[in-house]
């Protein structure tokens, strides 16, 4: 698939360590199947965690008959749109990848809310070092 990001160009991934995506392949991508449009790559906050667990989405804990590792803080991941707008809400929205988040996220979230939101993160968080 040749798939945009917000910022209109080619979608990046978005996490390979856990593997994220609704199709498992490290990328935000969002096809028909993703009804739940998981087109927001966040970076795992333990507010945005226990937020999501309060109102019933337990990202933090292993589901592996979903192919779901459960998540901790530093953790890329593609989230669904309405849960990341939802904790935005909320006051605890999590970071964004801009580059890896799929245009269709721009269906539920405004660009100037994901930019407010927005972080630069390397694949590999030694580079940080």
């Amino acid at each position: 698939m040749n798939e945009r990001n917000v910022l209109g160009g080619a979608l990046e991934l978005c996490g390979t360590d856990p593997v994220t995506g609704f199709y498992r392949d490290g990328t935000c991508t969002v096809g028909p199947q993703d009804v739940g449009l998981h087109a927001v790559c966040a970076v795992m906050t333990e507010e945005f965690l226990a937020h999501q667990r309060s109102v019933g989405n337990d990202l933090s804990t292993a589901r592996p008959e979903w192919g779901f590792p459960g998540l901790v803080p530093g953790d890329r991941w593609c989230v669904v749109a309405v849960r990341w707008l939802q904790a935005y809400d909320a006051g605890v929205a999590a970071p964004v990848v801009l580059a890896a988040t799929s245009e269709r996220a721009l269906d539920v979230v405004p660009l100037d809310v994901l930019r407010a939101h927005s972080v630069d993160v390397p694949p590999d968080l030694s580079e940080l070092d």
